[in-house]
């Protein structure tokens, strides 16, 4: 993996993200300042919506915008084979099935959303 997909490139991704989700603004017309949470597509908590709660599409909701998630490995094994399933792996394996609640690597990472979807 390489270009985008860098594990470095992830994690500049993941504290981006993090930055931009933080924001505020001052809405004059409301007299109080907006977030995210405010203005966003909520789809399983449409009329409370934390931020928890927002359809953020990123790749790294693969990783339910969770670091320790995007560092996780696990030996695993397959056969005689034996390797390390990480990052990678999971990327693949959710690629391919977004709608899994558990991968079938040594990771076991659900492929949901940190908001509940796909």
């Amino acid at each position: 993996f390489s270009g985008v997909l860098a594990e470095d490139v992830l994690r500049e991704l993941l504290e981006l993200q993090e930055r931009l989700t933080a924001l505020t603004a001052w809405a004059p017309g409301l007299d109080r300042p907006v977030r995210l949470s405010d203005v966003c597509y909520a789809p399983l908590n449409p009329t409370e919506p934390v931020l928890g709660d927002c359809c953020i599409n990123s790749v790294i909701q693969y990783f339910q915008n969770n670091r320790s998630h995007l560092a996780m490995m696990a030996a695993q094994s397959h056969g005689d084979a034996t390797g390390t399933a990480d990052w990678r792996d999971h990327l693949i394996y959710c690629v391919n099935s977004p709608l899994s609640f558990k991968d079938i690597t040594a990771l076991e990472l659900s492929c949901m959303a940190n908001y509940g979807g796909p």
